[in-house]
C-alpha cells in the first residue's frame, strides 16, 4: 500500500514540518522601553520635590511649636508674678483665697513645664537631634498629652478664680480686684498658647511617618 493509505505515516510527516520562530518587532520592544522609563523619573522629580515640600513644612511646624510654647512660658509667668506680689494687706491678700492659691500653684506648674519644652525645642532645632534619646512617636505623644493637661489645669483654675473676683469686683474695685483680674488673664491667654500647642502635636502624631 502507499503512503497516502497510511495515516500514521501522515502524522508523522505532519509533525516533522519545523516551524520558524518570530522575533518581535523592534519598534514595539523600543515603545516597551519607553513605556517603563518614563514613568520613572518623572516619579524621581515629583517624590524629591515632595520630600522638600515635606521637610519646609515639619521645619515650619517646629517653629510654631516653639513660639507657642514660648507664650505659654511668658504668660504663665506672668500670671504666677502678678498673683504672686498681689498682697496689699488684711483681706486684699491673695493667700487668704482658695482659689488664687490654687491658680498660683497651676501657674508654677505651667511655667515649668513650658520652659522645659521650650528648651528641649530650641536644642533640637539648633542641633538637630533630640535632647533625650527617645522614638519619635513617643516624644509626640509626650507633647500631645503633656499639652492637653496643661491646657486643662490653667482653664480649671482660671474658671475657679474668675467667679470669686468677679463678686469682689461688684462690692468693690481696687488695685487687689484688678491685680487678680490680670493674672487670671494671663492664666487664660497661657491656656489658649498651650491649647493650640496640643492642636500642632496631634497634627503633628497624625502625619508621622513610621517607616
Amino acid at each position: 500500500m502507499s503512503n497516502l493509505d497510511d495515516p500514521k505515516s501522515n502524522h508523522q510527516h505532519v509533525e516533522s514540518t519545523p516551524t520558524e520562530p518570530t522575533a518581535p518587532p523592534v519598534a514595539d520592544v523600543e515603545n516597551q522601553a519607553n513605556s517603563a522609563t518614563a514613568p520613572t523619573s518623572g516619579f524621581g522629580f515629583g517624590g524629591a520635590a515632595a520630600i522638600v515640600q515635606r521637610w519646609r513644612r515639619e521645619d515650619l511646624i517646629k517653629k510654631a511649636a516653639l513660639a507657642l510654647r514660648a507664650l505659654a512660658l511668658i504668660f504663665s509667668l506672668l500670671a504666677f508674678i502678678i498673683m504672686a506680689s498681689n498682697k496689699h494687706g488684711d483681706w486684699k491678700n491673695f493667700d487668704r483665697y482658695d482659689e488664687y492659691r490654687y491658680l498660683l500653684a497651676i501657674a508654677i506648674l505651667s511655667t515649668l513645664y513650658s520652659l522645659a519644652q521650650a528648651l528641649r525645642h530650641v536644642h533640637e532645632l539648633s542641633t538637630g537631634r533630640h535632647l533625650i534619646q527617645v522614638q519619635q512617636r513617643t516624644s509626640g505623644l509626650f507633647d500631645f498629652f503633656g499639652d492637653q493637661i496643661m491646657a486643662y489645669l490653667l482653664i480649671s483654675a482660671t474658671s475657679a478664680a474668675i467667679p470669686l473676683t468677679n463678686n469682689m469686683r461688684e462690692g468693690v474695685d481696687n488695685i487687689f480686684t484688678d491685680s487678680s483680674a490680670a493674672a487670671i488673664s494671663m492664666g487664660f491667654f497661657a491656656f489658649v498658647s498651650l491649647a493650640l500647642s496640643a492642636m500642632i502635636s496631634g497634627y503633628k502624631i497624625s502625619t508621622q511617618s513610621y517607616i
